[in-house]
């Protein structure tokens, strides 16, 4: 391949071939995922959570929004490694800006995780009431 050439575009997919392709890419990104301590750490707390909100005298809202709110830590905490991912093959020096996406990445998981606690606060607060 000559240095001005650009590479060529991967094949584009549709229908069950598309549906299974991004199946495979997302088991993909959550076994990469699961190398990650935080990443375990947030499964853990779902395995003793899930079955908690689902044993508690709840509102069925209110379990929605627990095991939503939970779903929502995963969520941030995989998009806070990709920002990692990202930041580590661009920057791999330090630099101030490297840090600010990196420490903005992980206030969102922290943002996330607040809104969980909070919602178990009630939680335990509606149990007791």
């Amino acid at each position: 391949m000559q240095p001005d050439s650009q590479p060529a575009k991967p094949p584009r997919f549709s229908g069950i071939e598309h549906f299974y392709r991004s199946c495979t890419y997302t088991a993909a990104g959550l076994k990469t995922a699961c190398k990650e301590a935080a990443f375990r750490q947030e499964l853990l707390l779902g395995l003793v959570a899930v079955p908690l909100s689902l044993l508690l005298p709840l509102n069925g809202i209110l379990v929605l929004l627990l095991n939503l709110c939970w779903l929502a830590v995963l969520s941030c905490e995989l998009l806070n490694t990709a920002i990692e991912s990202v930041v580590d093959l661009a920057s791999p020096a330090y630099h101030e800006l490297a840090k600010r996406a990196k420490d903005l990445g992980s206030a969102a998981v922290g943002v996330a995780l607040t809104a969980l606690a909070l919602c178990w606060a009630y939680a335990f607060w509606q149990t007791l009431a």
